[in-house]
């Protein structure tokens, strides 16, 4: 697992989706704090994952805690790694974290982002439904 945290610090660092391909697991849930259906699949987190590195600006991890927590899906414990970030997304500081939890062979099975302020959830929200929309992973509402 601590090969896959650091290769995916590194992969974010460098705005690099193609090295996150390997990281994930085919099945992978990223739980949104925007959204209560998670998103599903590699294609659609890594298409995320896209959206993401457009939108966030001043991203940094800046903590980081280990251990082990139930997962969503089964309710299993899993190897957890909670990395704490700072960005900004449309002028608005976002303070968050990301639990990454993974399989027995060490790739992220299931990933969960909690974002504050509400002021920058919303930010986040909007941001993210445009990018979403433009890539044509999600239809176009209203």
């Amino acid at each position: 697992m601590e090969k896959t945290v650091e290769d995916f610090r590194t992969a974010v660092a460098n705005r690099d989706v193609a090295a996150l391909d390997g990281l994930f697991t085919e099945d992978v849930r990223l739980y949104s704090p925007v959204t209560f259906t998670p998103f599903e699949g590699k294609a659609m987190v890594l298409g995320l994952f896209r959206v993401l590195m457009r939108t966030f600006e001043d991203f940094r991890y800046i903590g980081r805690c280990e251990g082990a927590a139930e997962t969503t899906a089964d309710g299993e414990e899993a190897p957890s790694v909670v990395l704490l970030f700072r960005a900004t997304v449309g002028g608005k500081q976002i303070h968050g974290i990301d639990l990454l939890q993974c399989d027995e062979a060490g790739r992220i099975r299931e990933f969960t982002v909690m974002v504050r302020p509400r002021s920058a959830v919303h930010a986040l929200g909007e941001a993210v439904l445009a990018g979403l929309v433009a890539d044509g992973l999600v239809p176009a509402t209203g």
